[in-house]
């Protein structure tokens, strides 16, 4: 069954919805709670994870950001789609060819990251809009917490950088 964790967060006002699906290095994911604090999104652990939610590098990554963003957790996919229910998802993969770039994005959309080292099953690339960061011949995948902040901070760009607080 469906468990959820709400924090504190910084902005109130819904903006982004960055999903995780079975994050295995607790570093990452550390460093991506960090990051939805700072621009106010809010993050979405869908399990089994490869880590405990304790876990002391994901303390340290996180610093004491978890306290000020939002991390929603639930058993499944089906269960995050159910109760969340994200009006646009997007999938992001090395697997398809759309650039994250030639998208336009809009409050409240959603991006759903794949496991470290497999990424995300075929069976749910095919079933949304995917999107991809170009990378050189030859590379495989960009480190998750990279592959986060590109395109979070791209679609927060679109939106015009909502809540930041140097910009009001």
């Amino acid at each position: 069954m469906l468990i959820i964790k709400i924090f504190k967060c910084i902005n109130k006002n819904i903006m982004l919805n960055i999903v995780l699906f079975e994050p295995e290095i607790p570093n990452n994911t550390g460093n991506i709670i960090r990051l939805s604090a700072n621009i106010g999104a809010s993050l979405h652990l869908i399990k089994p994870y490869g880590f405990e939610m304790d876990d002391k590098k994901l303390r340290r990554a996180g610093l004491d950001y978890k306290e000020l963003s939002r991390v929603y957790e639930y058993e499944n996919l089906n269960d995050y789609l159910s109760i969340a229910k994200p009006k646009r998802l997007f999938t992001v993969s090395s697997k398809v060819t759309t650039l994250y770039s030639d998208i336009k994005y809009e409050a409240e959309d959603s991006f759903i990251f794949g496991p470290e080292t497999r990424g995300l099953p075929l069976n749910i690339i095919n079933q949304y809009q995917s999107i991809t960061i170009p990378m050189q011949k030859g590379s495989r995948s960009l480190n998750l917490a990279n592959s986060v902040s590109v395109v979070i901070y791209e679609a927060w760009r679109q939106i015009e950088f909502m809540g930041a607080k140097n910009l009001e």
